[in-house]
């Protein structure tokens, strides 16, 4: 086809809006629900522009991409309107469209309402295709959105040219991680520690992530654990003209077969409150009734007539709604829908205690006094209020305080017993590693306990780095002893990170002539002056297999580790000794 062709179809796609959306859901794991769905746009099946790539490169080289744009806005909000889909609606907006001095403000803003759907539920996705260089104009731009409503989303983060610079400075709402970074990650460390790096990032920004391209239960089950909450891709559905709305039907049973090591994993039971609901359709006059009579009520859920919940009423948020001048009257007839918000959290009553407060955390509009939902199988159970999962929270901080290492704030003896003790119940495959200094003691002895302090504060940090808390543990038994409980199957790499690593740090705490020598000459226990070598690490790992669990317990798993442990300590040097569970 001919550039002359291309431009004539393009041509007829744009006079006759000759174009088509397809929805793809964006699933919350935790809430069991579709956030929302992104609109995807094709040209006509019988064209050659039928390719969204080949359509939207002719379009840039014609210079007519914003109205291409515009033209697949309109198709995407006249399917989503027409199909009464619920949730956000993304659409993709390109940077150079927004940064076109053709483009017109507001333009959005009438289809939307020609179409019925209110700002707040649309989400402008930025798609990257070429590098953006005025930041400042591009924000100028988005802020007319935001001024309108509008939600922001960064799309491809990690592709782009400047994605990261983006993120920086437009500071959006959601953040979609390319797929590049999740094809494949439940084989690929280097992956994970991308997108480790990038929900960490998320979580200062206040950003919710969003991981796209996901095609197998295992890449979907390894994000879940390292808790990424929203999730799209063909696994769960492919982007579809009448796309499905039950986000249950399209989850895929995701065992916590990872679940971790470092936290007691109860639900939410000891949170649940057994506060009434409302329907959608009753009368705002009558909401009002329910607040008035009860004074310590301080949300209501809104349920659809399957005890769904697609709303929540705050008192405050009423009581600010009906301030205004004739607004009780105005509204008093109206259905609560009218003055809901469908901004709400809602957790599945199986869910994680520090699950939840990640989540809370995590949004940046919820308010102490606000309540979240809890749901069982998708319906409605009760409420949760924030003060009592910031109060559990705190216990349980006071809780691992009492039985903390006082000089690394690791966890001591009891956790690491009930670690071990968690690990054996849950019939889970893990390295149980036993971690020790070598020359630890007679270092102390000729450089001093706080130089030695510090030593022991650099090796705690060097195994925190290589920790996913999501399924690993570390503790600090005493002295220069420490725990270290792998539940991923690269833990050999991770091990072999941590001495490399510490082989690296600890070179700075001695003096240049040692480090040159190699060694160092202190008093032995006999008074008696003696050569050593630098200070290295002992591994003794316990490698445990799901069938050698029932054969254990925890006093002897941390025998075998002992065991190992001094086995190691028979190499000289760097060493690392390995026992299989079976040995018990």
């Amino acid at each position: 086809m001919t550039v002359t062709e291309q431009l004539s179809a393009l041509g007829k796609i744009l006079a006759h809006g000759d174009l088509s959306s397809l929805f793809q859901p964006i699933v919350s794991l935790s809430e069991q629900r579709i956030l929302g769905y992104e609109a995807l746009t094709r040209g006509p099946s019988n064209s050659p522009l039928h390719s969204p790539l080949t359509l939207f490169a002719v379009a840039r080289h014609a210079g007519r991409l914003s109205e291409l744009e515009m033209a697949c806005r309109k198709s995407a909000c006249r399917g989503f309107s027409a199909q009464g889909l619920d949730g956000k609606l993304f659409l993709n907006v390109s940077p150079e469209s927004l940064l076109d001095p053709s483009h017109q403000p507001g333009r959005t803003l009438k289809l939307l309402q020609a179409f019925g759907i209110p700002p707040s539920q649309v989400v402008i996705e930025l798609t990257e295709q070429s590098p953006t260089e005025d930041f400042a104009l591009l924000d100028n731009a988005l802020h007319h959105y935001r001024a309108m409503g509008f939600s922001i989303a960064l799309d491809d983060l990690g592709a782009g040219y400047s994605s990261l610079r983006l993120w920086s400075e437009l500071r959006p709402d959601y953040v979609k991680i390319d797929r590049h970074f999740i094809d494949g990650i439940h084989q690929d460390a280097v992956k994970r520690e991308f997108v480790g790096s990038i929900l960490k990032m998320a979580e200062a920004s206040r950003a919710q992530v969003i991981a796209e391209g996901i095609e197998l239960p295992e890449e979907l089950a390894v994000l879940a654990e390292m808790g990424v909450d929203l999730v799209q891709g063909y696994l769960l559905s492919r982007p579809q003209e009448k796309p499905p709305r039950d986000a249950r039907q399209l989850l895929p049973q995701v065992q916590s077969s990872q679940a971790s090591l470092s936290e007691d994993s109860h639900d939410l039971s000891a949170l649940l409150n057994d506060q009434p609901a409302v329907d959608q359709h009753t009368a705002i006059a009558e909401v009002l009734d329910v607040f008035r009579a009860q004074a310590n009520l301080n949300s209501l859920a809104v349920l659809d007539t399957q005890r769904q919940p697609v709303g929540i009423v705050h008192r405050h948020s009423l009581s600010e709604a009906l301030l205004k001048p004739f607004a009780t009257d105005l509204f008093a007839r109206k259905p609560i829908s009218r003055l809901m918000s469908q901004d709400f959290l809602a957790v599945e009553l199986t869910q994680s205690l520090q699950k939840v407060s990640r989540l809370l955390t995590s949004r940046a509009r919820q308010r102490i006094e606000e309540d979240f939902i809890i749901i069982q199988n998708g319906r409605y159970l009760g409420l949760g209020r924030v003060i009592d999962v910031l109060k559990l929270i705190t216990e349980q901080k006071l809780q691992q305080a009492r039985h903390a290492n006082p000089l690394t704030l690791l966890p001591g003896n009891v956790p690491i017993q009930q670690c071990l003790g968690r690990l054996l119940q849950q019939q889970r495959e893990a390295a149980v590693c036993y971690v020790d200094l070598d020359s630890f003691k007679p270092f102390n002895d000729l450089y001093g306990y706080a130089k030695g302090d510090e030593v022991l504060l650099c090796l705690a940090q060097c195994l925190n780095d290589r920790v996913d808390p999501a399924r690993d543990f570390v503790g600090h038994i005493g002295g220069d002893d420490f725990m270290l409980v792998l539940g991923s199957s690269d833990w050999r790499d991770k091990l072999g990170k941590l001495i490399e690593d510490f082989q690296n740090q600890c070179r700075r705490f001695y003096r240049d002539e040692h480090l040159q020598a190699g060694c160092f000459i202190a008093h032995n226990r006999h008074g008696q002056r003696q050569e050593y070598a630098l200070l290295s690490l002992s591994i003794g790992v316990v490698h445990v297999k799901a069938q050698d669990c029932a054969q254990l317990d925890a006093s002897r798993l941390a025998e075998l580790a002992s065991e190992a442990k001094r086995q190691a300590k028979a190499v000289p040097g760097y060493s690392l000794h390995i026992l299989q569970g079976s040995t018990a």
